[in-house]
């Protein structure tokens, strides 16, 4: 709740401090005191919009804080998941800065954060309503998460949130594999041109280089036969060829070994090189032989070469690169294929998981549909002594078909239901929406009795109301102010009001004040004891001319109104918000 808020020059204020209690506080003073300024400040705690034009004339900054105190552990865990760590305090100091040049900056226990976090902060914290802001209630979705509160539908949202994620993540997957698929269809028809066309062509490994080796050997085959021929001659069969001159010397000097042993192995040496070099002519005059001229085998070769230089430029590689390419080829295909197949075995699950989701929506629209008339009955049953006794209010429920295509986007997170307030503030005319139809005034004690309907499962620990008795008389002021005494068993309500008989039912009264003090104009806050609270209720009954008799009714309205808050908080002061 709660716990502090302090202001400084924020237009009229200059310092002010309030130190809040739990249950119904009253805010009461007269029109232009500033009461406005103090929401205004506690606004922008909550992330509210801020101007150059809220800093007091001559100051650099104006600056506005709050102390809240976390009594509540489901709320804990939403701040720090909010905060993103853990709160190591029960309080959450939050501190907004408004510069004379227009920014502003904002802190949490004195660590930076972004407007956006202090607007989620205050979302789980602070509910204000006045005839300009807070008008929460008429949106359809805030409607709806009312209704799931009322009723208690955490069990079949869940299921059907369940339900939807898996929907979901099975539709997203389905969707990912068919644009992937359908991307790849101008590169299917590319790579089957590609495969078939390498298919046909059948490349091998290693098999150019031999082509290249072959059509040089047939393009040369009479030079090299010639080349052949003339070293087997030179080599052995020509009058002094090598292999007869190694011979001969080495058989000049073998008769001169027994003189000169070194010469032996000369000769021996000599021998062997004249056997080598007849095995190499031997070898020349066969290879030379083999060397045939094949023109036609010659036209195959350069053919084949010829395929291999149009795919290689085709397919931007070499020739050499061609078998590989193939197979890489074909695994793409063959990747291209799984996904497909993939696609087609996702269908079965994906309407599974569809039905599964129709009937998750079914069930969580039957419990709402269940739980509207009672809600409806509920608000309604507290606008009577609110003053709208002949409003009718009633909580419909149109269910949108999610038709039979599994393949759709799933519908939102919160079902296939729109929940709507139908309104009705006087008789003979037809319902409409409320968010259409309802005043300010209206729309304050709507809010009102929806809210003291939810006292036991709204989380927001603080309600603040600013002149929710706009338009409102004594009687129905005192009627007002029994209802906010009830919620502020559950909550803490803070109230600005006109009327004593709604500050009567407070549990603490401060009023906001306007005075001068050389040639300035401040705003000042004071906390009321019993005493000072009589003779402001007179006041406010009566203005200056208050005279005795009407202290004498304001005390009896306190005693009556703290008598009624005693003997309420008896019977329900046991009562636990969920």
């Amino acid at each position: 709740m709660l716990r502090e808020l302090s202001v400084q020059n924020l237009a009229l204020i200059e310092d002010v401090q309030v130190e809040l209690e739990g249950g119904f506080c009253a805010w009461t003073g007269e029109t232009g005191a500033g009461k406005s300024l103090l929401l205004t400040a506690l606004g922008l705690v909550l992330g509210g919009k801020a101007s150059a034009d809220l800093v007091r004339a001559g100051k650099a900054e104006a600056r506005a804080s709050a102390v809240f105190e976390i009594e509540d552990q489901a709320l804990r865990g939403e701040l720090e998941t909010i905060l993103g760590g853990v709160l190591d305090e029960d309080a959450l100091i939050v501190t907004r800065r408004v510069f004379s040049q227009g920014r502003s900056a904002a802190q949490v226990n004195g660590m930076p954060v972004t407007i956006a976090t202090l607007q989620r902060l205050g979302e789980q914290m602070v509910d204000i309503h006045g005839q300009n802001e807070g008008r929460a209630l008429l949106d359809p979705d805030r409607q709806r998460d009312l209704l799931d509160a009322f009723g208690a539908l955490d069990e079949p949202l869940e299921a059907y949130r369940r339900a939807r994620a898996a929907h979901d993540g099975l539709r997203r997957k389905r969707q990912a594999l068919l644009d992937a698929t359908q991307a790849r269809q101008r590169e299917r028809a590319l790579l089957e041109f590609e495969r078939d066309e390498l298919a046909r062509a059948d490349p091998r490994l290693g098999e150019h280089d031999e082509l290249v080796r072959d059509s040089h050997l047939l393009a040369n085959a009479e030079a090299l036969r010639a080349a052949a021929a003339e070293g087997y001659d030179l080599l052995y069969e020509a009058d002094h060829s090598a292999q007869e001159i190694l011979k001969r010397v080495a058989r000049s000097l073998k008769p001169l070994a027994d003189s000169v042993p070194e010469l032996s192995g000369a000769a021996a040496t000599l021998e062997r090189l004249a056997d080598e070099t007849r095995e190499v002519a031997y070898s020349l005059r066969e290879m030379g032989q083999s060397w045939e001229d094949n023109p036609a085998r010659l036209e195959e070769i350069e053919a084949r070469l010829a395929l291999y230089r149009r795919l290689a430029a085709r397919f931007h590689c070499t020739a050499d690169e061609l078998a590989a390419r193939r197979v890489e080829t074909e695994a793409k295909l063959s990747s291209i294929e799984r996904d497909e197949e993939d696609l087609e075995h996702l269908d079965a699950p994906l309407a599974e998981a569809f039905q599964a989701l129709k009937s998750a929506a079914a069930a969580l629209s039957a419990a709402r549909r269940k739980t509207a008339r009672d809600f409806g009955r509920a608000i309604q049953s507290r606008l009577k002594p609110l003053g709208l006794e002949k409003a009718r209010l009633t909580v419909e429920v149109e269910t949108r078909d999610l038709g039979d295509d599994p393949t759709a986007s799933s519908p939102p997170e919160y079902g296939a239901d729109c929940v709507e307030m139908l309104f009705l503030a006087n008789p003979g005319e037809a319902p409409r929406p409320l968010r259409k139809i309802a005043s300010g005034g209206e729309l304050s004690r709507v809010t009102l009795a929806a809210k003291t309907v939810l006292a036991c499962t709204d989380r927001v620990a603080t309600l603040v109301l600013d002149e929710i008795d706009t338009g409102v008389g004594g009687r129905l002021g005192a009627a007002l102010g029994k209802t906010l005494s009830e919620l502020a068993l559950h909550h803490q309500v803070v109230c600005v009001t006109h009327l004593p008989q709604v500050a009567c039912y407070a549990r603490r009264q401060w009023v906001i004040r306007k005075q001068t003090e050389r040639g300035r104009t401040t705003t000042t806050i004071t906390p009321l004891s019993d005493d000072d609270r009589v003779h402001e209720l007179a006041l406010m009954l009566r203005g200056e001319s208050a005279a005795e008799g009407t202290r004498q009714e304001a005390l009896a309205m306190l005693r009556e109104a703290q008598g009624l808050q005693k003997a309420g908080a008896g019977t329900n002061g046991r009562a636990k918000r969920r």
